[in-house]
């Protein structure tokens, strides 16, 4: 059995990029494949533990780190290398790319503990393909809905959404092949048009 694709949604709070998660597994599902949604952190029980803790307790900015793999190697473990050995797609909300770009450029950890974590936790499992929503930090804090409860990364300051974003755009040149970044100012038929012909790659 051929094994699934794996890809990964990312982006700043405010990108837009959850919006197109829905919209992206159901083209899918159209096609004939299974797939399975997912997020992080999270995705399984436990994960879900501690992404209550990670997204509102103030702590350590290493302990931070260090709760974001310890969910991911559950979640890879329970979720993830699961349905990619049945040959089913899983579309992540959020994966590795977010800790450098959140804990390494936001909170400015080092990104050599960062590599070491994942060289660790998945040294031999990479997205097929990572869409990068990018958008300007005014758009983004203008989509935040002002109407829910905001966590403690959406009320960050708009010097740390800078350098995450930056820490993000840093990542796609490494490793431009993986990681294609989504003008995410457009349409929301304009945005689905690039990942449908990015998808048409895999």
């Amino acid at each position: 059995m051929a094994l699934g694709k794996f890809i990964s949604f990312e982006g700043i709070d405010g990108a837009g990029k959850s919006t197109h998660v829905g919209a992206v597994a159901e083209q899918l599902r159209a096609s004939g494949k299974t797939v399975i949604t997912t997020r992080e952190p999270g995705g399984t029980p436990l994960g879900e533990k501690l992404r209550e803790l990670l997204l509102q307790e103030t702590m350590h900015l290493e302990t931070e780190a260090l709760l974001m793999f310890a969910s991911r190697r559950e979640h890879i473990a329970q979720v993830i290398a699961p349905a990619l050995a049945r040959g089913d797609w899983v579309i992540t909300d959020r994966f590795t790319d977010a800790s450098f770009a959140y804990q390494g450029g936001g909170r400015n950890l080092s990104l050599d503990k960062l590599s070491v974590l994942e060289q660790w936790v998945h040294p031999h499992l990479q997205p097929d393909l990572t869409l990068l929503f990018d958008v300007p930090l005014e758009v983004a804090r203008q989509r935040l809905d002002k109407h829910r409860t905001l966590d403690k990364f959406e009320k960050e300051k708009e010097t740390f959404f800078a350098a995450t974003r930056a820490a993000y755009l840093q990542r796609a040149a490494q490793f431009p092949a993986r990681i294609r970044i989504i003008d995410s100012t457009q349409t929301i038929a304009a945005v689905n048009a690039q990942i449908a012909q990015l998808l048409a790659t895999l």
